[in-house]
């Protein structure tokens, strides 16, 4: 199946491996396919999500939320309330360090499934999609937004409800991704 895939969606799918890992997650869902859209700023499927509002730090802390798990803005509140500047801490840090150098450490190598994360069922439902949807189009290749199509047909991962718990129109966010990779399809013929 990724032997169709853009480069670009084939690096959407393994940066949404690295999120999954980077949140010690033992699964591969669409929240996770869907930071890995994110993480490509210059894609345009990035954009898209960019027009209505996301970017992939504000996605962490989506995701993060929705799935119960740490909100960095507490843990900075809790080190400011003692002094920390946490921001400042990671200003200093990471330009030598690298970025997310401060991010809590993957989970050791023996607890980690070989090839990595899984899809959930809902991640693999959601790739299906993917793939329909640019057969749909009679696209040569799957790029990022059929990916961003496929998670939002899915519908009931946990993607779908970060984006409207961001006050996202799905609807319109399907039509803009739909004009987007039209507009792609006429710029390459």
């Amino acid at each position: 199946m990724f032997e169709r895939f853009a480069e670009e969606a084939r690096r959407a799918v393994a940066l949404a491996g690295t999120e999954a890992r980077r949140m010690r997650h033992d699964h591969l869902g669409t929240e996770h396919l869907l930071l890995g859209l994110l993480a490509q700023p210059q894609d345009p499927a990035a954009r898209v999500l960019g027009g209505f509002g996301l970017d992939l730090a504000g996605g962490r802390r989506a995701v993060l939320r929705a799935l119960g798990g740490p909100e960095p803005e507490r843990d900075a509140a809790a080190l400011a309330a003692i002094g920390i500047d946490l921001d400042a801490v990671r200003e200093a840090v990471e330009p030598r360090f690298g970025p997310g150098a401060l991010d809590a450490p993957p989970p050791p190598a023996r607890r980690s499934r070989p090839g990595g994360p899984r899809f959930t069922e809902h991640g693999r439902r959601a790739m299906v999609l993917t793939l329909r949807a640019a057969t749909g189009q009679r696209a040569r290749r799957i790029e990022t937004g059929h990916l961003l199509l496929g998670l939002l047909r899915e519908g009931g991962g946990v993607a779908v409800r970060v984006l409207r718990e961001q006050g996202v129109d799905l609807a319109e966010l399907e039509r803009a991704t739909e004009a987007s990779l039209m507009k792609g399809l006429r710029a390459a013929s």
